[in-house]
């Protein structure tokens, strides 16, 4: 047996009170069994059609499941033959197939299906250039097609957004010369994908229907170094923020954790946190919990309104 298939992990999900503008510290946690070694950083979440998760990608290369009575359950195993372990960021379901995409820096975009186990690689290059660090995903639930994005290790400006066919296993570039693409999501509206791009602190939103398609552009400031982009529940978008722009390393207080941008392209909700904690994702969820997620903590928190 290798050492990924008997390594444990521990999944904790830390509950927290959220109020508009803020964010109070943790009221109650769930604590976990001890790891037999370092594991940590779940980068981002996904629910399956029935609802049930959170599911989460972490630093071994494994995703797991969260059953919902304290116990870590390794549903979905993301381990590849070879010699360098996967490393899964965005996760996305296809509901109506039940399908897991998994965003692996790696190994390249990446599906389990619903019986679990290995992972199969879908995509590791496009027109001949290897992806240097798979991101973000997302999936369009009505047609099953998969946008993903390729940040480059560089940190330049040769970042790339992509779209999947899972019908035809053909896999086409949108946009290349993006600075640093991490997070991208599908508008309520499936007209355009937004994308998070670190380094400028901007999304972008590349036009796929109407007079602009395939035009990417600006779609809105951010007051610091963004990381994923999700959908809210009222046709805008939940930005996860690493940290400010004029943010000194060292500084104690709180500082913003995530921002909400409304349709209209505005910053219209904040939260705000210790500065200890740096997320790189947040996921709204309904009856007033937001799932966040950040690759430097063993966790993932729930974040209740008040």
């Amino acid at each position: 047996m290798s050492r990924l298939a008997k390594a444990t992990i521990s999944l904790v999900i830390l509950v927290m009170l959220f109020m508009p503008g803020a964010m109070a510290a943790s009221v109650a946690s769930f604590d976990a069994t001890p790891n037999t070694y370092s594991s940590l950083g779940p980068d981002s979440v996904a629910f399956d059609s029935e609802g049930h998760g959170p599911y989460s990608g972490v630093s071994d290369g494994r995703v797991l499941k969260w059953n919902g009575d304290k116990q870590r359950d390794v549903h979905r195993v993301q381990a590849s033959p070879g010699d360098r372990y996967g490393r899964p960021l965005g996760l996305q379901f296809h509901h109506k197939s039940e399908n897991l995409y998994i965003a692996d820096a790696y190994k390249g975009l990446m599906r389990v299906g619903p019986a679990g186990g290995e992972a199969t690689v879908l995509v590791n290059q496009v027109d001949g250039a290897p992806l240097c660090f798979t991101n973000g995903v997302d999936v369009d639930q009505i047609t099953g097609q998969v946008y993903l994005t390729d940040s480059s290790t560089k940190g330049d400006s040769t970042g790339r957004l992509m779209r999947y066919d899972p019908h035809t296993n053909d896999v086409t570039m949108l946009q290349s010369g993006i600075t640093y693409p991490n997070g991208v999501s599908i508008s309520h509206d499936r007209t355009h994908l937004v994308v998070a791009s670190t380094a400028p602190c901007k999304l972008l939103r590349h036009r796929m229907k109407g007079p602009n398609a395939g035009k990417t552009e600006p779609f809105a400031d951010l007051p610091g170094y963004r990381d994923n982009v999700r959908q809210d529940k009222r046709g805008g978008y939940w930005v996860a923020l690493h940290r400010e722009k004029n943010e000194l390393p060292f500084e104690f207080g709180s500082h913003l954790l995530v921002v909400r941008v409304g349709p209209n392209r505005k910053i219209i909700e904040e939260m705000k946190g210790l500065k200890s904690v740096r997320p790189t994702e947040i996921m709204e969820r309904g009856n007033g919990k937001y799932y966040m997620r950040s690759v430097e903590l063993p966790y993932v928190g729930v974040v209740t309104r008040k």
